[in-house]
């Protein structure tokens, strides 16, 4: 094993430590309003909602877009990149089945935004014709990887920056969906892998302000 995959393994390692004490820190209750159905659909909705900074990303449109303005709906926020092998498609998949089984009125209470952690190769034009392929209205940002990185630590989904001088390179990153409220701010998430038939028994109340 060559010292970049010791670096790479150790930094997931401590990365899959962080995410478990504080899935554990939730579970116990300190954080979390749970609910028994809620947990066994991968739902964690918490008590204390923590506000998305101001960063403005660019939209799949071109246009700027702070993510602090992303209000008026629940949005389904996920961190991945377009050149992802399996979860990031998959996830997305998964996604959509979870949107298109809900009723009409909930649908428009909810949008999937695809957050880029590959900005090299992520352009908004590239992000578009991704997101297309799955038909279902998704959002995607990408920008600055610095300001990434700290939207993707106020969410809770942290991941590992690539090495963009290797050829076709991959990105570590979770898979978890973080569920950020019509206040714009962060209302919980729905842990990898998603429990869709579950969630379709768990989620609509909320999408609904029940």
């Amino acid at each position: 094993m060559s010292n970049v995959q010791k670096t790479v393994a150790v930094l997931l390692a401590v990365i899959a430590v962080v995410l478990g004490l504080t899935i554990q820190k939730v579970l116990s209750g300190g954080e979390s309003q749970a609910k028994p159905a809620q947990l066994d659909a991968g739902l964690v909705m918490l008590t204390t909602h923590r506000a998305l900074p101001a960063l403005t990303f660019i939209n799949a449109e071109g246009q700027p877009q702070d993510v602090s303005q992303l209000t008026g709906k629940w949005r389904l926020v996920f961190f991945g990149y377009t050149f992802c092998p399996d979860i990031c498609p998959t996830t997305l998949a998964e996604l959509r089945q979870l949107q298109s089984r809900l009723p009409e009125a909930l649908k428009q209470r909810m949008q999937v935004v695809l957050v880029s952690v590959d900005p090299a190769r992520d352009t908004p034009q590239q992000l578009k014709q991704y997101l297309s392929f799955f038909d279902a209205g998704f959002a995607g940002l990408t920008g600055d990887l610095a300001q990434t990185q700290e939207l993707a630590t106020v969410l809770g989904i942290p991941f590992i920056p690539a090495d963009t001088s290797k050829p076709n390179y991959t990105v570590d990153h979770g898979g978890n969906v973080a569920l950020v409220g019509p206040d714009g701010a962060l209302h919980g998430f729905l842990r990898s892998p998603l429990k869709v038939d579950k969630l379709l028994e768990v989620l609509p109340p909320i999408l609904a302000g029940q």
